[in-house]
Formats: C-alpha cells, structure tokens, sequence
C-alpha cells in the first residue's frame, strides 16, 4: 500500500493535531449534519469493489462500508471484535483461532451474516487466488471450520500470532454468499456488506456517496449521517476545492507544496492541518526476469547511487523522511542495513559494482510509476531518481507511467523492469513490510523465493506472541533483502490531513493502518 516522526500511536498514524491558526471557541461535536454530508478527498481511488481483488488502497472504501470480524477502533492499537462478539487462540500454540459472531448480523441487503458467510468469503478469496491479491495474506490458513450460525474456527498449518492481525484487514471483509459468485470477481459495481455504511452511489474514479447503515452491529461510531468521498488526480484541485468550501476534508495525496503552503500561508483560521507519524513507506521494486534489472550487480549500483536526502528534501520539501530498510522507524526491527552497506551516495562505488560484474556499458532501464494513485509529487520524484542515475554516468534511464489500474495489471504480469510503489501497511506489525513482497504469491506479482524469510524466520516470529521479541528475526531478514537488492527503499512519510475549521474528528479518523474511518467525522457546535 504508499504516504508520509515522532511517536506512533503504537504503530499508527496520527500523533498530534496543531491548528494552522486558531479559530472560533468550540463547545462540542454534534452528529447532525445541517450541511449536508461530509466531503472527502483523496487521491486514492479504488481499483475495484469487491475485496477478494484487492491488496492496495481500495481498502479505504472496504472499511467503511464492509465488514471484518476485527477492526480498530477509535484509539485501539491492537484488533478488536467487530462483527464478531469474541475472538481468541484457543490453544498455547497459535495455531486455532476462534471467534463467536454478534447476534443479529445483517448485510445491506436484509439477507443474514452467519457463520458460514464468514467462511464463505474466507474461503472465496482462496479459491479466486488473484495473482497479487490478498489470497497471499493467508499463507498460515489451513481451513475454515463453522460450528453452528455464529462459530468460527480457523485452523492454520503453523503458528502465527499476526492472524489476528490479518482477519481485520479490509481485504478479510465479509460479502453476501447469494451475491458474491464463489469462483469468480462481481462485476456489477453494486456492494451488499454489513459494514458501518452503505454504499449510495458511485462513480469510479470520481466520487462515493456513503450513508450510515442503520443496521450496522458493530465497534466503529458514527458521528455523521452521511459522507461523500470524492477522487482525485492531482493534489492541487482538491486543496483548491477545500479551500472555497467545497470540500470539508483533504487526505492522501497531498502534494509537499500544498503541505508547505497550508502550514505557512492559512491567515484566517478557517483551515486546520492535522500531522503525524506514518508508516508507509516508498520504493522502487526490480523484476528479477527483466535482462538487466535481474543482474544483482545493476540492483546494487542503483541502491548505491540513489541520494534519498535529495528527494525527500528536494521533490518532497522535508515532508518525508530517507528510509533504508524496508521496516519503518517506530517498529520493531527497523535497522539502516541499506546505509550500513552502500553509505553516501557514490558514482565510483556503484562503476565498481558494475565493471566487477563486467558490464562496462551505460545500462538501460526502464522505470515505470503511476500517474494517479500517490500525489502529484510521483513525477518529480522519478524525474530526480532518473537525473541522478543518468549524472552518474553509468546509467540511461526511460521513463514511463500508467493510471493506477492499469499500472496494476502491469507489474502483476511482470510487464516493468523497475516500477515504483508505495505501501501503506495491512497492520502494524514488521511481518507486515516483509511477508508481503517475498514468496510465491506476494502483493508485487513477481515470485522470491526467498527461502529463509519464508521458511524459516517468518514462522518463527509467527510463534512469538509477544512481538517485543521478534527484532532479531526482522533484523536478519532485511539482511537478506539487502544483498538481494530486489526492493530499494526510498522513504518513509509523515501522515496529513487537512480539514476545515469547523470539522471535528479527523485526529481520531485514522487506525493504525492509516485507513479513514469516516464515522469519526463530524461538524463541531459553536458557541
């Protein structure tokens, strides 16, 4: 998944809210909308609506208007019930996990959620097995066993103390069995979840009308009646948008010059910029069957020759951070193994790596990143990665670009030979910035093997509980990433949200994915 120090909220996203400038005295928050729904805008559309086909930020839509038995809510740092009334291992192992439903689940279109729905789409998202979907979640599931209407029992082919972890991603939505086809995608458009809303109207790529599911059984609150996500291409309209009054709230891709411009520029107190830490991350992913990015030797020069301080300080303007592993600071078994081995950026040390591997020629490549999904600041970002491979003289560099859901279909055929992508975490966890890119099946679409991760240090961190004791396993695995080269990180971001003054919630919005949950919002009541 793709965004922008501090503390985390215990590996979450929003730490502290500072208000550009001060405005009215406010008394309370008040869930009635007298003006209408709250408006939303991101620049992260989803690339499609039904959850067995999506491991990206199409999430942000599923949490709302689906369900997952575990969720976060407001304030919660670990899964909590949701749809289910209880969930718990049932043996010291980790190796069953049970949960019990709430009473009286319905999905939006009066048909009853039970036991055997949860299965069912559970058991869906296995058997369509999308090629980078989120079938590679359940790599520990061995199979579903329902007891009754409203037990559920998982039972995984090893031990694994994420699974819950990986139940409450939007991916692990429950759908409708009478309609949700259970070997293949719905093509419809139309959704039936039981989720905190439903889903009104939607127009891909440009707009979601959502409206409160009156009955919704669940943990998330609602503190408004109605919300309006609108999708953009471009951070600049939508803060222009926000700014007139168009729109009531501004997240996910906006661009550092907004960002910049917001804090420094707000003289009347009408907007408020809400900042803090993040966890997702940014990086360049190398196709291993492509002729030259497959050559380790290519990988390591272009991972010694990148200049992260240049693109955070000069594309990003110090909104995001150098990153040099694949785990961000603020979780357990973040290391700077990319730094340690490489140091500063040097063309001589990366003409070294090559002529040792003799290749003597300037390399071609090509770099492929989306024109839509993380910001407008995608471009200059690959137009700097592209000048600085170019200066070193060891380097040609094309660049190319495709929306979002095209760009998918690309890079899970295997189409690009170095492509960008962002991630913003499934959940909190370092399993979470590793387990996804390696293996068989993994959110990239382009197999590693990777055999130790896999095989050995990802189910023994799995058998650990207490997650404090993980760091040497996450340590040593990045090791690995490292000499492979195959993923480069980049940075890590900050998180931002933008509001209007008289918006209330949007510091209490995020989970610890990052992901909105649209009920925290809502309009405050003056004096």
């Amino acid at each position: 998944m793709f965004n922008r120090k501090r503390r985390l909220r215990q590996a979450a996203a929003i730490a502290s809210i500072s208000s550009l400038v001060t405005g009215c005295g406010v008394l309370s928050s008040d869930s009635s909308d007298s003006k209408g729904p709250i408006t939303v805008g991101t620049t992260s559309a989803p690339s499609t609506l039904d959850p067995a086909a999506s491991w990206d930020q199409s999430w942000e839509l599923f949490r709302n208007i689906y369900q997952t038995l575990l969720s976060y809510p407001s304030g919660a740092t670990t899964p909590q019930p949701d749809a289910a009334e209880s969930c718990r291992f049932a043996d010291s192992s980790n190796r069953t996990y049970r949960c019990r439903l709430r009473s009286g689940l319905k999905f939006s279109d009066g048909h009853t959620l039970d036991a055997a729905a949860v299965k069912y789409s559970i058991d869906r998202i296995r058997k369509i097995n999308l090629n980078g979907g989120p079938a590679g979640l359940l790599g520990s599931l061995d199979r579903v066993q329902v007891l009754g209407d409203s037990d559920i029992v998982f039972h995984l082919n090893k031990p694994d103390a994420t699974f819950p972890f990986v139940l409450a991603t939007p991916a692990m939505s429950i759908v409708d069995p009478e309609e949700y086809p259970a070997s293949s995608l719905r093509k419809d458009g139309k959704v039936y979840g039981s989720g905190p809303y439903t889903l009104r109207s939607y127009e891909d790529g440009k707009r979601a009308e959502l409206a409160k599911n009156d009955s919704y059984k669940g943990a998330a609150e609602r503190k408004n009646d109605a919300v309006t996500i609108r999708y953009y291409r471009e951070s600049a309209p939508m803060v222009a948008d926000l700014k007139k009054g168009s729109l009531d709230v501004a997240f996910r891709g906006l661009d550092a010059d907004d960002i910049v411009g917001l804090q420094k520029h707000n003289t009347d107190g009408s907007l408020q910029l809400i900042e803090g830490s993040g966890i997702e991350i940014n990086y360049l992913v190398f196709n291993p069957r492509d002729p030259w990015a497959g050559k380790a030797a290519v990988r390591k020069a272009v991972a010694q020759v990148i200049d992260r301080g240049a693109i955070a300080h000069k594309v990003y303007k110090d909104t995001v951070e150098p990153l040099y592993s694949m785990v961000p600071k603020g979780l357990t078994g973040h290391t700077t193994d990319f730094f340690d081995d490489f140091g500063s950026p040097s063309a001589a040390k990366a003409r070294k790596i090559l002529t040792t591997a003799g290749i003597t020629q300037r390399v071609p490549l090509t770099l492929w990143y989306t024109s839509d999904r993380y910001g407008s600041q995608t471009k200059p970002e690959f137009a700097e990665i592209k000048r600085q491979l170019e200066d070193s003289g060891l380097f040609t560099v094309t660049l190319k670009d495709r929306p979002w859901k095209t760009y998918v279909t690309g890079y899970q055929k295997g189409e690009y030979p170095v492509f960008g992508r962002g991630w913003f975490p499934d959940f909190p966890d370092p399993d979470n910035f590793i387990a996804p890119f390696v293996g068989k099946q993994n959110a990239l679409g382009t197999p590693y093997p990777a055999p130790e991760i896999t095989g050995v240090l990802l189910p023994r961190s799995r058998s650990v509980s207490d997650r404090a004791n993980v760091v040497s396993d996450f340590e040593q695995a990045q090791k690995i990433l490292v000499d492979d080269a195959r993923l480069l990180p980049l940075w890590q971001g900050k998180q931002f949200v933008a509001a209007s003054d008289d918006i209330s919630g949007a510091e209490q919005a995020l989970d610890p994915s990052t992901i909105m949950m649209m009920g925290e919002l809502s309009r405050k009541t003056s004096w």
